[in-house]
């Protein structure tokens, strides 16, 4: 055959093919959505690991490998009636003093849910984060402008404020709130500092929707225990050393404590390692999860398309025995039969694709996963469910071609 023959060959496969799907609406309808839910499980799959890593390395990023954020109470042993407010003053001051490696540590506390007022803006409620000095700097979180706090603002309780980017936004707008003073509650403050838009999203609330004022004035403002700490951000100069850095912290903290030996830690500490370890985890979790729901699907997909196929093999065999009275070889029967398969999970991988991304734009909008489309995602979908085609209607395919065309004729297919 030559090769100027090939293209009016394929076209008229083509529209043979989509001939006979359409006269089989029902079954191709089948077929469809049986691969469709196949490939909506793996493009979810996908787009949500591709997701999950690009938040490890900006949550990573954004933490800093340099750092460690000890919280008071153990999070792995929740007991009922665990204490909480286990960090102190005494503990800040000997880390700083005593623990070898340590090259700055910022003590915090937070109120939720502070009113903010500026003239005619309002933001109904805001984090508010008391600290001390260079929180800016322990956080590697650059200022777009004004000053970070310092030791003479946690000293005199001043009443100045660093805002974060949203509250920035919705308070002035475009205009810098440097100088500006606003309602913080029941009190005033002034805007010393902006914080850089950073965009991430964590415990569940926006990172940029807050306001950094000093510990000693949230405090005292809002009538909190002064003598306990609900966090501590500690930075090392060394990062290549994190392990027994970390590992040095643990046992100061143990000791510092009072805790004996065997005793489990009342203080919990997270670095950058472990934030990759809870997400290595749940992207375990959720591959195993989806992967399996991806398989089932595609798999039943394929049977129904082998089934149905097997089917229709028996039903059109008098039009495959006039195919092949009328010269049609072997060759072009099981072409024109992997062709329709071939069709009919195309259009299922593309449905596949648009209900997987519809799906994972809703979980993400829910807070639930954070998806990453490529192409990439696009090229699975499509190459996966033309291998379900080809694997799965092989079979009925050659047995079509096979048919010996006088048994055809006679309906003995």
């Amino acid at each position: 055959m030559s090769r100027a023959t090939w293209p009016r060959l394929l076209g008229r496969l083509r529209r043979m093919s989509c001939a006979a799907l359409w006269a089989y609406k029902a079954r191709s309808l089948f077929v469809i959505l049986g691969v469709g839910f196949g490939v909506a499980a793996l493009t979810l799959i996908v787009t949500a690991m591709d997701g999950a890593e690009r938040k490890a390395v900006e949550l990573v990023q954004w933490f800093g490998p340099d750092a460690a954020l000890v919280f008071g109470g153990n999070f792995k042993k929740r007991a009922v009636g665990m204490r909480t407010d286990t960090l102190t003053e005494d503990d800040m001051r000997a880390i700083r003093q005593s623990l070898p490696g340590v090259s700055l540590v910022v003590p915090m506390r937070s109120k939720p849910d502070v009113p903010l007022r500026n003239a005619a803006a309002n933001v109904p409620g805001v984090t508010v984060i008391g600290a001390t000095e260079n929180y800016a700097e322990a956080w590697n979180w650059p200022l777009v402008e004004g000053r970070d706090l310092t030791d003479e603002d946690v000293r005199l309780a001043a009443r100045v404020a660093i805002l974060g980017d949203k509250p920035a936004r919705e308070l002035f707008g475009d205009a810098s709130p440097i100088g500006q003073s606003i309602q913080m509650g029941q009190f005033r403050v002034q805007v010393i500092g902006r914080l850089k838009y950073r965009g991430a999203s964590g415990g569940g609330g926006d990172i940029d929707d807050r306001v950094v004022i000093p510990i000693t004035t949230l405090t005292s403002r809002f009538n909190l225990e002064r003598r306990y700490y609900r966090a501590m951000r500690i930075k090392f100069v060394d990062t290549s050393h994190m392990g027994p850095q970390v590992e040095n912290l643990r046992a100061f903290l143990h000791a510092n404590h009072h805790l004996s030996p065997g005793e489990d830690d009342d203080f919990s500490i997270l670095t950058a390692d472990e934030i990759l370890k809870f997400i290595a985890a749940f992207k375990g979790g959720l591959t195993a999860f989806l992967g399996v729901a991806a398989a089932a699907a595609m798999t039943v997909g394929g049977f129904v398309l082998a089934n149905l196929f097997s089917i229709s093999v028996s039903e059109r065999s008098r039009e495959i025995g006039l195919k092949k009275a009328l010269g049609a070889t072997r060759n072009a029967i099981l072409a024109q039969f992997l062709l329709e398969a071939a069709i009919l999970t195309a259009i299922g991988g593309l449905l596949g694709l648009g209900l997987g991304l519809g799906l994972g734009q809703l979980l993400s909008r829910l807070g639930i996963l954070q998806i990453l489309f490529s192409w990439k995602v696009f090229a699975i979908a499509l190459c996966s469910a033309l291998a379900i085609g080809f694997v799965f209607g092989l079979k009925p395919a050659r047995l079509a071609a096979g048919l010996d065309p006088i048994a055809a004729l006679r309906g003995q297919g």
